[in-house]
């Protein structure tokens, strides 16, 4: 069974379903990845969805999921990705290890239609970014752990 990694943001609108969404193309072989918010939006913002189509990637069968809902589930890293969902963060089962990467929220970016998915872009970028990050770390320790022929479970 593969661990798993629970994203969690305030509405689980947008910055958290765009983690998720990533997170899952680099890493899904080696992490369960789920995302979840504090005050759940109850729909996932056409943007988020709009640009990461742009890169490639669907999350249209997202749903807005409220962190209560993996509360008896074994979660090994939190991660959030907004300050008011840090605060509120409870402890999940099996918990080790918790991040917090905050990024700005574009769902409330103002201006023409071309500026409000710009700001969505950015932050997608900025995601992208971060979270890559996060994903070759963890395929590195694969790789580590493979090399020296250890039986070890690497986590993230």
């Amino acid at each position: 069974m593969k661990p798993s990694v629970l994203i969690l943001c305030t509405g689980n609108s947008c910055r958290s379903h765009m983690a998720e969404g990533i997170l899952r193309s680099l890493a899904g072989d080696l992490v369960e990845v789920h995302s979840a918010g504090s005050h759940p939006a109850g729909y996932v913002h056409p943007q988020a969805i709009q640009v990461l189509r742009e890169i490639g990637l669907d999350i249209s069968g997202h749903t807005s999921k409220h962190l209560n809902e993996f509360l008896n589930q074994p979660i090994f890293t939190v991660i959030t990705v907004c300050g008011k969902a840090d605060q509120v963060c409870p402890r999940y089962p099996g918990q080790v290890n918790r991040y917090h990467w905050g990024f700005d929220d574009p769902a409330h970016a103002t201006g023409t239609e071309e500026e409000i998915l710009g700001e969505f872009r950015r932050v997608r970028n900025e995601i992208f970014q971060v979270f890559g990050a996060y994903a070759a770390g963890l395929r590195e320790g694969v790789l580590r752990a493979c090399a020296v022929g250890s039986t070890t479970t690497v986590r993230p």
